[in-house]
């Protein structure tokens, strides 16, 4: 497996980001022709109806089951980052980062992660600023 960095740390699953975003796309354009075309005919237009509304149904099914299970790991990750931080310093995480800012700092060794959430903490650094000022990547391949 790649070391990971910075310029390779996203994750891209392509039957799920390509293919099944392509399919219901695709699926929520010709139910919409279709239901144009039913009610030009003046026919099946409930099909085209129920048609419709299940590709909708799907596409929001879709845009819900991923952002419901990055907000679980978003949560999980920040759980474990305060850990860490109080493991190091005795302390909890400061209350002024924000869960992106957290999610970026897990990427960081131990070393420097203390530091870096502090000056995140103090100067309000971006999450991309934060994993670009990482010097000893730690990576995390558990996140999908």
């Amino acid at each position: 497996m790649q070391t990971q960095n910075y310029k390779n740390h996203s994750r891209y699953i392509i039957l799920y980001h390509g293919v099944l975003y392509a399919i219901i796309t695709a699926c929520l354009v010709f139910s919409i022709w279709n239901a144009f075309r039913a009610y030009e005919h003046a026919s099946g237009r409930l099909v085209a109806a129920v048609i419709l509304g299940l590709s909708v149904c799907g596409l929001i099914l879709t845009w819900y089951a991923r952002s419901f299970a990055l907000v679980a790991q978003d949560r999980a990750i920040r759980a474990e980052e305060n850990l860490r931080h109080f493991a190091l310093t005795g302390k909890l995480l400061d209350k002024r980062l924000s869960t992106s800012q957290v999610i970026a700092l897990r990427f960081a060794e131990d070393t420097e992660f203390v530091l870096l959430a502090e000056r995140a903490a103090h100067e309000n650094i971006q999450a991309v600023d934060i994993k670009k000022a990482i010097v000893n990547w730690k990576a995390d391949n558990h996140r999908v």
